[in-house]
């Protein structure tokens, strides 16, 4: 789909500029965008090398391990459907770890490994539970401490100060994970979303009624 919208919007582009006898506009403007975008790719290497070299270390080191402990019985609270001792439970502390440290790359796969180890818990395969929801808000939404590609991104586009984001980052992304959060806790109360039981039991024997 993304293929079809991107083909659509550069057919659109150059239409427009035969119709209006700017075609030689919109080609120049295609050339210099082409160019400014290989510069800030070159640009973010030498910045992004850094800080995924420093945040290498901090996984190295034990840091990631660290915050995953802390985590711990916060993240009990808000899945009591999982067994803290499950592994759907680690996989889900490793990767809210990883993002806080802005290891996109380190957490995609904890993220994955987490929603496989959810959908075993899940007796109904084609509902989503409210563990599953819930992740995925938090996974989305995610506290960052240290926002890595964007300090690196404006480096290369030559801000004098890119660390200035940090706070601002901290700020934000604390307020729309709280924010998921408690949507997800909210709407799964709801009666289109509600926990319905199954053979009179809840705990693994429950499912979210998602449409």
């Amino acid at each position: 789909m993304i293929n079809i919208i991107w083909a659509a919007l550069i057919i659109i582009g150059f239409g427009v500029g035969i119709v209006t006898g700017e075609l030689d506009a919109v080609t120049n403007a295609a050339i210099e965008n082409a160019k400014s975008a290989v510069e800030l790719a070159i640009g973010l290497i030498g910045v992004m090398s850094l800080w995924l070299g420093i945040m290498k270390i901090a996984e190295d080191s034990g840091l990631i391990r660290g915050i995953s402990r802390i985590l711990k019985p916060v993240m009990v609270i808000l899945f009591p459907d999982v067994p803290a001792e499950h592994p759907a439970m680690g996989a889900m502390i490793m990767n809210i770890s990883a993002n806080i440290l802005g290891l996109g790359n380190a957490a995609t796969p904890f993220g994955l490994k987490a929603m496989e180890e959810l959908q075993n818990l899940n007796r109904h395969k084609d509902t989503a539970t409210n563990a599953m929801v819930t992740f995925l808000a938090i996974n989305t939404s995610s506290v960052t401490l240290i926002p890595a590609s964007t300090i690196a991104i404006l480096s290369a586009a030559g801000s004098t100060n890119p660390t200035e984001i940090i706070g601002p980052t901290i700020i934000a992304t604390t307020i729309s994970t709280a924010a998921a959060i408690i949507a997800a806790k909210f709407l799964q109360r709801l009666p289109r979303y509600e926990i319905k039981r199954v053979n009179g039991r809840q705990g693994r024997d429950i499912r979210c009624s998602l449409k």
